[in-house]
């Protein structure tokens, strides 16, 4: 005290100025060490289990990591007993990414991971497929909503997913397909450590096998580390229109066209480049299946608000008013988002961008007939939206949208079946037991929307 008296007045005033001081003095420690931890939030020195990027007809990439600097190297082959090609890395690493190529369409291949002295991980129970290239091949995908919270639900939800897709096996196909995220896929901060542990240490048994496409969500962007753990299609290397970009690209799997977009990274607005790339892409595809996912949903009164434009910094506004339109008119399918910890899933919706308390009902909104949704194919036949964001946890709210068909705050994944003209979605629960199930089909005779927006 008797150092710090020397720069305090003498009197009454320096028992003012002591707190005044004391403040300014934390303000700069942390103004210091915000992004020394910040920083320190990107490195991950230990092990990392393979998980599988960029799936093509022709190509798989491979992630893993090791905790010392080596050469990588990857054995593979359609027998587990017989891993006849080899891909190595020219340089030593510590993060290592191999990228198989001249791959046969649909085609299970096995692998092992490890350096030219021997393997790290290895055994039948790591393999992958291959995409196929017929739009005639069935696809099943699930949906992740928030998942990187590793908590006692999350590993609930994550079993009874492996479970429930042990016992409906389908014959001659992979149990999954893909598996995708709408983002947060590490609590809080999306720290190195805390992808590790919330997302690639529960998911590994999913990872070895099943590729993966995150979206990014705004705890992902607390740290710089989600788009250097994985890899992006930007030049098209999974099909769909080349993005050039890291944030938006897409993926084509047998009959399935997937968007993958980013609500996070700045706002939706008129001239974001992902809006031009994103009419184009939807043009230019003609798989008969066409499936968006991103981070903020255009609907949900769930632990966020859609109809609040202060909520999340208006980025669900921004979807509703900029991203919508152009996925309807692009004839998209299903909108996957998360953000808000529910499970909400819609009508079949067409041309509705205001507020929940502007809907016109009978002019945008259909329900289901004998519990299927029918739609026709093209522009503005319809869409179903869907927030799946509690595969970890689950929040509170009114849960009262009135698009909404479903709308329930119980943690689960949403498991989807796209086969010849019908797509079919379970919301499977922590308990095993199924709570949602819808089904949208293709269907040319379905009645259009009576609402003028197609003009």
């Amino acid at each position: 005290m008797s150092r710090l008296s020397r720069w305090l007045p003498p009197g009454p005033a320096r028992w003012f100025l002591l707190p005044v001081y004391m403040l300014v003095g934390l303000a700069l420690l942390y103004a210091v060490g915000r992004p020394i931890h910040v920083w320190l939030g990107n490195f991950y020195s230990g092990p990392r289990a393979p998980y599988l990027q960029m799936p093509s007809p022709d190509a798989m990439t491979l992630r893993w990591q090791t905790p010392q600097a080596e050469i990588g190297v990857v054995r593979y082959g359609r027998r587990p007993d017989r891993l006849e090609h080899t891909a190595r890395e020219a340089t030593p690493g510590e993060e290592h990414r191999l990228r198989l190529t001249g791959l046969e369409p649909d085609t299970r291949y096995y692998y092992a991971v490890g350096n030219p002295d021997g393997n790290r991980y290895a055994g039948a129970g790591y393999h992958f497929r291959t995409a196929p290239v017929s739009a005639d091949v069935p696809v099943r995908f699930a949906v992740l909503g928030d998942p990187g919270d590793p908590t006692e639900q999350q590993k609930a939800v994550r079993n009874a997913l492996t479970a429930w897709l042990e016992r409906h096996a389908r014959p001659n196909r992979p149990w999954l397909d893909l598996l995708l995220t709408t983002g947060d896929n590490a609590y809080r901060s999306g720290s190195n450590e805390q992808f590790q542990r919330g997302f690639f240490e529960p998911y590994a048994g999913l990872l070895r096998s099943v590729p993966v496409l995150p979206a990014y969500g705004n705890h992902d962007a607390r740290r710089r580390v989600f788009f250097r753990l994985f890899d992006f299609p930007a030049h098209g290397e999974s099909g769909g229109l080349p993005s050039g970009s890291k944030r938006w690209f897409a993926v084509d799997y047998g009959p399935l066209h997937v968007v993958m977009l980013d609500t996070t990274s700045q706002p939706v607005v008129p001239g974001h480049p992902m809006l031009d790339w994103l009419r184009r892409d939807l043009a230019a595809t003609d798989r008969p299946w066409r499936v968006a996912v991103m981070h903020h949903p255009p609907y949900t009164h769930g632990s966020h608000d859609s109809d609040r434009r202060r909520d999340s910094h208006g980025r669900m506004f921004e979807v509703r008013e900029h991203l919508l339109p152009i996925l309807e008119a692009g004839g998209v399918d299903l909108v996957l988002a998360g953000h808000s910890h529910m499970y909400e899933r819609s009508h079949l919706l067409d041309c509705h961008y205001g507020t929940s308390g502007v809907l016109d009902r009978p002019a945008s909104l259909r329900e289901a007939n004998e519990g299927v949704y029918r739609k026709r194919t093209g522009p503005h036949g319809g869409t179903l939206y869907a927030v799946v964001g509690a595969s970890a946890r689950a929040n509170q709210g009114p849960l009262d949208h009135p698009v909404m068909a479903v709308s329930e705050a119980k943690v689960g994944v949403l498991v989807v079946d796209v086969d010849g003209d019908r797509l079919t979605g379970r919301y499977l629960y922590r308990d095993g037991k199924i709570g949602d199930r819808f089904v949208l089909r293709h269907d040319p005779a379905a009645p259009a929307f009576d609402n003028g927006c197609q003009s």
